[in-house]
């Protein structure tokens, strides 16, 4: 049933629920993308941004039995909550961490037929008391799932699925250009239109208001991104994430995170032009950074 398709249980995730009647408006003035679509048959993906448009937080959100669950980094999930906590004000919302659930991501030839799942990006079904949605981002990502952890790993292989490997999972991530969280995107400094949100199905330019939107629409509208993360291949031994990026020696970006050969750095856009178009070479450490351009890539 699940063919070729793989999964692996995603150890450094965590799971926010965020409650009560007040729940849908509370997350809509905040997070990028529009949490009036969310319900047990779609899910999101988005982030939370300082006032000054910068990238704080990214996360999935799912509602299963009528709460918000967002999938989130689990070394940043007190932040996230502690932020989400200082605009609760007189709202009626409660949050709360979920130590019940995995998240697992389901990739390759099978991955969404396995499930039925609809043909669009975040559609979404119940399952086994959890919930599993096709990749917001990118239908080539696949599946994800909220399971219970003590089953999540049978319901999957009862499904015709293989248990796989982090490694095998962040290549294809990478392979496909997609962002990881603070792996891929600096806290307080990273901006939504270089890290690819507006490609990625990140933010809604149609919900109004939320943090940092005024600033996301400037650089929008204006034209104003000079940078974005893109796949690279590495020729060598992989740099560490945050080496500079060097185009006849001069500075063309900087590496993100890497992984058998795959990678994904921030590049500027003037030297990928060139590069892409047999102008000239990027190195970084003494290995060759070779770029390219997603199909999914509109910029």
């Amino acid at each position: 049933m699940g063919n070729d398709a793989s999964f692996v249980i995603l150890k450094s995730r965590g799971l926010l629920t965020v409650g009560g009647q007040d729940r849908v408006e509370f997350l809509q003035g905040l997070i990028s993308n529009d949490a009036q679509r969310v319900s047990d048959g779609c899910s999101i993906w988005a982030a939370l941004l300082t006032p000054q448009g910068k990238y704080l937080h990214d996360f999935f959100v799912s509602e299963i039995d009528g709460a918000f669950v967002l999938d989130c980094e689990a070394d940043r999930l007190v932040d996230l909550g502690q932020r989400l906590s200082r605009y609760k004000l007189r709202a009626n919302v409660d949050l709360g961490m979920s130590d019940t659930q995995s998240v697992a991501a389901i990739y390759g030839n099978g991955a969404c037929e396995g499930f039925g799942l609809r043909d669009e990006v975040g559609a979404s079904i119940s399952i086994d008391g959890g919930i599993v949605y096709r990749d917001p981002r990118l239908s080539a990502l696949g599946v994800r799932a909220i399971l219970d952890k003590t089953k999540a790993v049978d319901i999957l292989t009862a499904r015709g699925f293989k248990e796989s490997t982090l490694d095998e999972y962040d290549r294809w991530r990478l392979e496909a250009g997609v962002p990881d969280g603070s792996r891929d995107m600096v806290v307080e400094k990273s901006i939504l239109l270089e890290s690819n949100f507006d490609e990625l199905n990140g933010v809604d330019w149609d919900k109004g208001c939320f943090m940092g939107q005024e600033l996301t629409a400037r650089t929008k509208y204006r034209g104003l991104i000079k940078k974005r993360l893109v796949p690279v291949r590495i020729d060598g031994a992989a740099p560490a994430p945050g080496t500079d990026i060097l185009f006849d020696g001069k500075n063309a970006g900087e590496m993100r995170t890497s992984c058998g050969g795959a990678g994904i750095a921030l590049l500027r856009l003037e030297y990928l032009e060139r590069v892409l178009a047999g102008e000239g070479t990027l190195r970084a450490e003494g290995c060759e950074i070779v770029p390219r351009k997603p199909d999914w890539a509109h910029f």
